[in-house]
This record gives C-alpha cells, structure tokens and sequence, in this order.
C-alpha cells in the first residue's frame, strides 16, 4: 500500500495555528455526553466519502484523530566529579491532529493524509487516495476482499474516574520526586528514575458502508528503577517496580503505591547487588506475571499474527514459524494452555470498542488446550485463513499511519482455583523464581529465544530461597510451552503489558496487554549471563 502526505508549509503552519482550537471543537465533550458521534466531524467525513464515491472509489473511510502524550518524572544521579546528586525532573507533553482517507479504487487500496482538518483538505486528499489507489492497481496481483461488517453508529469512552491530564504536572512531580529520593536513600545507589506516562486518543471513524464511530481512550503508566553499583567489583544491578501499564485514569497511578514500594525497590536493588550469580543447566521455573507477560507477548502473541506467518512482515522482526498449515491442529503448549486474543478485557491497552476497520471487538481462541486455533486477522485478511469475519485487530498509530493488523491483549488462561504460588514453588526442588522482565533475544521466526528477568530467587526443595543474579533462560516456544505443568488460578491473575510495541515499516508503535497467572515449566536450558 502506498503511503503519500500533501501538505505545503504555508498550509502545516496555519493547520497548526488553529489545530487546538478545531481539535477541541470537535473531540471535546459535550456537557450532555450523547450517545452519538459529535455532528461536526459526521459532516467531515461526510465529505470524505462522498468525494470518494465521485472519484470512482467502491470503499472508503476516514478516521480523523487527536493524540496526546505527556511523561514526566525525576532522574537522581551523582553530579560528574562531585559528590552532590544532580536531580533532573523532566516534562513532555505532545499533541498530535489530523485525519488519513483509505479507499479501495480498481480493486486496490489507496491512502493519503494531512494536518489540515478542513472540508476542502479532505476533498483535495480523497482524490489524492483515489489516484493512489489506481496506482497500485498496476502492480497488483489480486483484489482486496473485506470480510463483510455490520453498520455501527456509537460514542464510546474507556473506563477511568479522573482524567490524568487534569491533574497539575507539579502535583505528578512531587509524587514522583518523593518516590525517587527514597529509592536514592543508600551511597551504592548510584541511579534512581521515577516515571509518569499518560496517553490519550481521540477516533473518529466513518466508512462508505455507513459507520460513523467516535472513542476516546486514556491510558496510563508508572514506572520505578533503582540501579546499585558496587566500585571495587566493578558491577551494577538493577531492580524496577513494574506495576502495569493500564487503560484507566489517575486512579491506577494512586492505586500503585509508588512511595510505599520505593524502599522495597531500593532494598531490593541492594540485594541483587550481592547476590550469587546462578548455577547454569536444567532447571524448573516459576515465573510470574511481571515476568511471564513478555514471554507470551513475543512467543505466541507475535508468532500468531497472520501478516508474518504470510511473509509480510518479513522486514521487520521476521516472519512466524506458525505457518498456516499448522492452524488447527499444531500443538504448541501443554493441555494447561489456553490463550486469547481480547481487544475487549477491562484495563487492557489494546481494549477498545472497535476496531480501525470499524469492526466490533471480541475476544477468541489463539490456542486452546495446546492446540494453535486463530490467528490474528482484519477484514482484508480474513478470507487468507478461510474466514468470514475479521477478528478486529486493525489499528494505526496515527492518522497519517494506514491502518494495519495490530496485536490484541494476548492473555493466558488461569489455572484450578486451588492452585496458588506457593503450590507451585512446593513442587519445586531445584528451580528458581522470576519476577519482572529484562533484555531478550527471540530469532526471526519466533521459535528460538532468550528471556532475561528482573529479579531472581532460588527454589530449594521446594521453598523460595535467596536472590540470585545472572540468569537468563532459553528454548524453543513449543517446548517451552508444552513444558508448563502449572498454572495458578484465577485470585493470581495479573494483567502487564507493553506501551510501545513495534511493528511495520515505516514502524507503527501499539500499546498492548498480556495477562496470565503464576505458572510452573519443567526443564529449561537455564544460562549464566554477562
């Protein structure tokens, strides 16, 4: 698909000029909160589809979109040649406006986007979409199919109680500050970072096939690391209180109790500094929630997106071992594992309530029982796997990004209620518990790979032990997974997850959850790192 802008510079500063005040009008909510997209950005895209159809278009759509980004935080370190720590607080806050027309013209896509939100710049890019499209229908090989969709009219928002963006940036200082300082309470820690992240967008959406679709979506994620250096051994550890990136509002940042877990990070950080390192070969593992989100997220959430088991996403991180004959009937795990794709989970950050297609979101089985069942799809795929339907996994990171398959929230069924932690480290009698996710490896194809942790304790005849450093595991994913012999039951569940997840080229970033229980692999090749 062919990607093309026309903006002149005369036309980006005066879209800039009045882009706040236009993106307010549009996106900003009514004292009444109706139930039905604002009636301004109906008629705008009004104009998009029915320039469209003029120009010969048989589909289109256009999603006019409004992004906001702020981070901020404090980084406390040694000030250079002296012995005062430097504390740098740090503010960003972006905002992003425009709108992108997708069309299908001679059976092929065709898309173009700009900043400047008026009825005459969507016209004027339609027709530019319409002529990229015919472009492409050149080089072509077969028509798009769009698996078909029913006609949506909604207003959806995702579910907070206080908008983070409210909250004064010096009350999100001092709360991070205070954390930060206590983090930094010991000589031997040499680095501590307190980290606020708050995301917000605004969609709109209308196709030709009589969707008219706005959501807003808030998103939010604390962050804090303490890094301890030893200077005679020449070695330094970390230890990070990763709560979850979460769908929700001001409410997930107090809930984290990030200054009464400082002391505990930093406590932490200092043990790690003198801990052994491991001794490497075949071990059983636990791993946890903050550990384990990342091994699904890489091994089974991208191995499943059909795009890469069809080579498409050759470029960019390979492609997938998961290739289609294997739908259906492949066992890539266990009978313990079941694995969703859900766009509709509560608190995940791919959760909306429809897609960039415009397709009503759900949950479905990517494995069930071991068995590798679906893949991750969107309406122009589909019809690849035999399918009617998509699985409503489309997604643009902007509105000057084209829409493409995106990862769900990929998440792991929970064990037997009966089933808790402490059962499984029981059955333990040499092995070692993970917490929290570090560096990794996984090869092109998603099968081989490496995961690191962020904190590490032995098990030792079947009670947790101390903290150990250096380790890292590796395995192949369908051995890894059909090595699990245990998963904790649902009181354990705990839902992390990623907010820049990349994908694409040019590469699109997407926020994404993955949530599972505690659970138990036998046997993994474990290594004795750095």
């Amino acid at each position: 698909m062919t990607f093309q802008q026309n903006c002149s510079r005369r036309g980006f500063l005066g879209a800039s000029a009045g882009a706040l005040v236009a993106a307010e009008r549009l996106f900003g909510e009514p004292a009444d909160a109706p139930k039905k997209p604002n009636p301004d950005l109906e008629r705008l895209g009004g104009v998009a589809l029915a320039e469209a159809k003029k120009a010969g278009a048989t589909y289109a759509d256009i999603r006019i979109n409004r992004y906001r980004n702020q981070f901020s935080g404090y980084r406390l370190s040694p000030e250079r040649g002296g012995t005062k720590t430097d504390e740098v607080p740090f503010v960003t806050d972006q905002a992003s406006f425009g709108f992108g027309v997708r069309v299908i013209a001679a059976g092929q896509w065709g898309f173009a986007a700009s900043p400047l939100v008026t009825a005459e710049e969507i016209a004027r890019i339609t027709r530019e979409a319409v002529v990229v499209a015919k472009a492409n229908a050149a080089v072509q090989a077969s028509p798009v199919q769009l698996a078909p969709t029913k006609k949506y009219v909604d207003r959806w928002t995702s579910a907070y109680q206080k908008d983070p963006f409210g909250v004064p940036v010096e009350e999100k200082l001092e709360l991070i500050h205070g954390a930060t300082v206590s983090m930094k309470k010991d000589p031997k820690i040499m680095m501590a970072l307190g980290f606020l992240g708050f995301r917000a967008e605004d969609k709109y959406l209308a196709t030709s096939e009589g969707s008219s679709i706005q959501q807003y979506i808030v998103q939010v994620y604390p962050l804090l690391m303490a890094n301890a250096v030893d200077m005679q051994k020449g070695i330094s550890r970390s230890r990070s209180y990763q709560t979850p990136p979460v769908t929700a509002g001001w409410e997930a940042i107090t809930k984290a109790n990030l200054g009464e877990n400082a002391p505990r990070i930093r406590e932490e950080a200092l043990e790690h500094l003198a801990a052994p390192p491991v001794t490497p070969g075949k071990k059983d593992l636990v791993l946890l929630p903050s550990h384990l989100w990342l091994t699904i997220h890489e091994s089974l959430g991208h191995s499943t997106e059909l795009d890469r088991a069809l080579g498409y996403e050759a470029n960019f991180a390979g492609t997938s071992f998961m290739t289609t004959e294997k739908m259906g009937k492949y066992k890539v795990g266990s009978e313990l594992i079941t694995v969703y794709g859900d766009r509709t989970i509560a608190g995940g950050l791919a959760s909306v309530k429809y897609d960039d297609d415009g397709v009503l979101t759900t949950k479905f089985p990517i494995v069930e029982k071991g068995i590798f069942k679906h893949y991750q799809t969107i309406r122009d795929q589909a019809h690849l796997v035999g399918e009617t339907e998509s699985r409503g996994c489309c997604y643009a990171d902007s509105w000057s990004s084209v829409p493409f398959q995106r990862m769900p929230n990929v998440w792991l069924e929970a064990g037997p209620r009966e089933v808790t932690p402490d059962s499984l480290i029981a059955g333990v009698d040499d092995g070692i518990l993970i917490e929290g996710d570090g560096s990794f490896s996984i090869d092109q194809q998603r099968y081989n790979f490496q995961f690191g942790g962020d904190a590490f304790w032995q098990i030792k005849g079947g009670k947790k032990a101390g903290m150990i450093s250096r380790v890292a595991y590796q395995a192949k994913t369908s051995e890894f997974w059909n090595s699990c012999d245990g998963i904790a039951g649902p009181a354990y569940w705990q839902q992390f997850g990623s907010f820049n997840d990349g994908k694409g080229e040019p590469e699109q970033i997407n926020a994404v959850s993955h949530g599972c229980s505690p659970a138990r692999f036998r046997q993994v090749n474990v290594l004795l790192t750095d």
